[in-house]
């Protein structure tokens, strides 16, 4: 999952940025109103926490504009600005979620999942189809053997992978838009990199489970793993 976080205290930032790239998440940050309304209209982001108190443009009105403009990625606000007035004021704007500071990082790492999964076309709070699941706490794979469940260990990029592709089951995906949603801005990505990953998840799991679609890319078959389910 790609993140944007918009947090003008670089201390927090930093901080934040560590621990959420470390929970599976590819984080890119910015630290002004203007940087972050570019970088969310123009990236294809997953999920984007909002500071309200911003240098340059306000929080609110960065978020105004994303909504003006279409784009409709959860946004969770982030701020010391706790009055409930400021709170309706950010819901009205289009804000998903609403945080105030002091946090708890493992509250905000919950809220961030149940928006991915509150947006995504799967149903259902556990991220699991069939015979697989995801584990997102301790960031592995799981393969429903019998009467338990067989732990597939991950890489970071393979937890990304394998998480995004599960929140979009049967959505044919092409391999540089696979590469926008696993990789932050930053990260070095050579022109088969998803290739590379995909033969490794078919390899832990199972090669039918990741479908080719030639010319246009991969997707998650659900049938067949409901179908091993069953």
């Amino acid at each position: 999952m790609r993140l944007l976080l918009v947090e003008d205290e670089l201390a927090l930032s930093q901080e934040l940025s560590t621990e959420l790239a470390r929970r599976g998440f590819a984080v890119d940050c910015s630290h002004s109103g203007s940087d972050a309304a570019f970088m969310g209209q123009s990236e294809p982001y997953d999920i984007i926490i909002l500071d309200l108190g911003l240098p340059d443009i306000s929080g609110l009105e960065v978020l105004k504009q994303w909504r003006n403009n279409g784009i409709s990625t959860p946004v969770l606000i982030l701020t010391a600005r706790a009055a409930w007035h400021e709170k309706v004021e950010g819901f009205r704007a289009g804000a998903d979620d609403y945080l105030s500071k002091p946090f708890h990082v493992e509250e905000l790492v919950v809220r961030l999942q149940a928006l991915l999964k509150r947006a995504s076309p799967q149903t259902g709070q556990e991220l699991r189809i069939g015979c697989l699941r995801v584990n997102e706490e301790r960031q592995i794979a799981q393969w429903q053997e019998q009467d338990h469940w067989r732990d597939i260990e991950l890489t970071g990029v393979e937890f990304r992978l394998l998480r995004y592709m599960l929140l979009h089951p049967g959505k044919i995906m092409s391999a540089s838009h696979l590469v926008e949603h696993v990789y932050d801005f930053n990260d070095e990505k050579e022109s088969n990199v998803i290739e590379v990953y995909i033969s490794r998840l078919r390899k832990k799991l199972c090669r039918n489970v990741i479908r080719t679609r030639r010319g246009q890319g991969y997707f998650l078959d659900a049938d067949v793993l409901r179908e091993t389910d069953s």
